[in-house]
């Protein structure tokens, strides 16, 4: 061997490529790590791979549980940054929601569900325009009596509220809204649609609960006009509480509004902390619509201590299946991370389609459909 070294060329000696004795243990280490992993796959029973798991055994199985009699336990994600801006805040006043304890019985005048489809003359006074709505002398508000009973007993799960707005404007659409959607979806009316009160009294033997759409001033107005009526800062208090008063008496048997546009108003203080005054005198709840990061409305909410609710999501602004879809699952992680979540679309025919098959299997995934008024901080 020594000799064929010598005699090479020089560079071109053989080099040994494996040293056998690092190459024994390298192998040696190799079997042992497949032989014990063999051994563990083949003992150890744990298809779970270490997971933490509880196992609850169910001596006695009980009949005529739903799906809604099991409390969903979870670890809510940290998605905060992800969400979007949460308009409401978190208040302790238990007083701002409705007590439905005060709702008169519908009797003759209602549906099974027990909603209204009239007046209820102790929160209705007339006006010029009509009824408007008031709190009556022993404190019972439009949101108490008109509220969609809703139970709290499963505080855990999470909880959507989801608005549609519109109602009125066009009869095949309202019609459609009504007929489709189940009776937790609210809808918003509009103070310029036809045959109002045939509208609400249609909705509400369904079981909907039922918002106003109060049209306010957007930056960009006159040229971005939301109708008659318009609620603008430059008004004097005399003028505003006739346009206010007008817009009140579109319908009735309704818990609050939500504002169509608004941006500049909802972002001008002392105009919303005007607004927000005469309607929690008059007992209703007011709900931003989300569309302006600059609104001010939780924030006078708090201050004047107001039935206040927001949306998080806008299910239609691209009114496609596939996008309307992607909102829906936004939705769904919004409720999630915050225990409760609002959205709000339109009475479009592909709005409310997609929202009637997304709806049906809510409860087996764990999430609870409510109407807006149970999303009021409390």
């Amino acid at each position: 061997m020594a000799s064929e070294d010598l005699s090479a060329p020089l560079g071109l000696g053989k080099r040994r490529i494996l040293r056998l004795p690092f190459g024994l243990m390298g192998v040696g280490i190799l079997s042992v790590v497949a032989t014990t992993a063999a051994i563990w796959m083949g003992v150890v029973n744990d298809p779970f791979g270490g997971e933490p798991v509880a196992v609850v055994p169910l001596e006695n199985a009980v009949n005529g549980l739903s799906s809604r009699d099991i409390e969903v336990v979870e670890i809510r994600p940290s998605l905060e940054g992800d969400l979007g801006p949460n308009l409401r805040r978190e208040q302790n006043n238990a007083s701002l929601g409705p007590r439905y304890n005060l709702q008169a019985s519908a009797g003759d005048d209602g549906p099974s569900e027990g909603l209204l489809i009239n007046p209820d003359p102790r929160v209705s006074e007339r006006s010029d325009y009509g009824f408007l709505p008031r709190i009556s002398s022993d404190g019972v508000r439009p949101l108490d009596a008109y509220a969609r009973p809703f139970s709290s007993e499963f505080a855990s799960i999470p909880k959507i509220a989801v608005i549609i707005g519109g109602l009125g404007l066009s009869e095949t659409g309202t019609q459609n809204a009504i007929d489709s959607l189940p009776a937790d979806v609210t809808f918003a009316m509009a103070p310029y649609g036809s045959n109002m009160d045939r509208w609400m009294q249609s909705a509400r033997t369904k079981g909907h609960e039922l918002l106003l759409q109060l049209p306010l001033e957007p930056f960009d107005f006159p040229d971005n006009d939301p109708g008659p009526h318009t609620l603008l800062i430059s008004l004097r208090p005399g003028e505003m509480m006739d346009r206010l008063a007008w817009l009140m008496t579109r319908v009735t048997n309704y818990v609050g509004v939500i504002n169509e546009m608004g941006a500049r108003y909802t972002s001008t203080r002392p105009s919303m902390q005007y607004l927000l005054e005469k309607l929690t005198g008059r007992g209703l709840m007011f709900v931003d619509n989300g569309a302006s990061s600059r609104s001010m409305s939780a924030e006078v909410a708090a201050e004047v201590k107001a039935p206040f609710s927001a949306v998080d999501v806008v299910l239609d602004a691209v009114p496609r299946e596939d996008q309307i879809n992607a909102k829906l699952l936004q939705l769904e992680g919004v409720a999630r991370a915050r225990g409760v979540a609002v959205a709000s679309g339109s009475a479009l025919p592909v709005t409310v389609r997609q929202l009637e098959v997304w709806s049906r299997d809510l409860e087996e995934r764990g999430l609870l459909l409510v109407p807006v008024s149970a999303t009021i901080d409390r």
